[in-house]
């Protein structure tokens, strides 16, 4: 955090918000989301039909067979990545590893013509307001509380559900 921050210090200065025009020059901010969705894809499955016959390291697969592509692993496969399970944002800076599709041990959206349709409206986002966050906020844990009682247990799912949530939710009903 301290170091997106100092080159949000560097990049943007305090004097202003972080704009869309200055994502681009944040280099350090790009290397932290790139080893996120490496760590933590979008989907942990990507899933594909096969467009014809064809035969993929020994394996026959049928035409029009559901391929499910397991994203999460590939974030995590240590023929590919030293010391995958470690949040290590440098491991991008010598690289030309983009997230977009191009190289295949990074697909956190997928790649090729069926990758998300979100994927650009989604970068944009999550740069920005990750940007606009940590240049805004300094971010620490509660009352004294160690990194090591942080529960980051990982939930698969498109719904997870709300847990230790401390504020009621309202209900509404549409009254006919």
């Amino acid at each position: 955090m301290k170091k997106v921050q100092k080159e949000l210090e560097n990049v943007v200065g305090k004097d202003r918000m972080v704009e869309e025009s200055d994502v681009d020059n944040l280099e350090y901010l790009n290397m932290v989301i790139k080893e996120t969705f490496r760590i933590h894809p979008v989907v942990p499955f990507l899933i594909h039909e096969s467009r014809e016959d064809c035969t993929v390291n020994g394996f026959h697969i049928p035409n029009k067979s559901r391929i499910f592509i397991n994203t999460w692993a590939i974030g995590r496969d240590q023929n590919t990545w030293n010391d995958p399970e470690k949040f290590f944002p440098e491991r991008f800076m010598e690289s030309n590893i983009d997230l977009r599709g191009h190289d295949f041990e990074l697909i956190p959206f997928g790649s090729g013509r069926r990758s998300c349709p979100g994927m650009q409206l989604g970068l944009i986002m999550v740069r920005l307001v990750l940007a606009q966050l940590m240049h805004c906020f300094n971010w620490e844990l509660p009352d004294s509380m160690v990194a090591t009682e942080l529960d980051m247990t990982e939930q698969f799912g498109v719904v997870m559900s709300r847990t230790k949530h401390l504020c009621a939710i309202p209900t509404y009903r549409l009254n006919k």
